[in-house]
């Protein structure tokens, strides 16, 4: 379980510092450069607490797959970020975002967080595969 939770964090990272250098690229800035923090290993790497839902879910269509791996997502990222709020930690704000709950989540990122369940999903049952070897 530490070894998969470690790999979701590293991707989790990878993947957000590749969105942050896109969204700044779109913005003009030629550097691409992308950041995270290391916070957010923690939020990424409790992509273990999702490996039941992968299990359970796993013949279902991946419409309805897609849709509940976004909101157990989107509710971990506005528990994590209230928490984070709390104690003045938070390392993203989208309180500027139309979609926004209490500048936590942004609804309209749902889409993402769909793909990103399902290449979690992924992930997790090749990680299996691998071990049952």
């Amino acid at each position: 379980m530490l070894r998969r939770f470690v790999i979701y964090s590293m991707l989790g990272i990878y993947l957000e510092i590749l969105w942050t250098g896109a969204r700044a690229a779109f913005a003009g800035e030629y550097a691409m450069i992308g950041h995270s923090s290391v916070i957010m290993m923690l939020i990424y790497g409790s992509t273990v607490l999702m490996e039941p839902a992968f299990r359970q879910l796993k013949n279902r269509g991946i419409a309805a797959r897609g849709i509940i791996y976004s909101f157990f997502i989107l509710s971990a990222e506005y528990f994590s970020g209230l928490l984070l709020l709390k104690y003045n930690i938070c390392p993203w704000d989208y309180s500027y975002a139309r979609y926004n709950m209490r500048g936590v989540i942004r609804l309209d990122y749902m889409p993402l967080w769909f793909i990103v369940g399902l290449m979690y999903e992924r992930l997790y049952f090749v990680l299996s595969e691998n071990n049952n070897k």
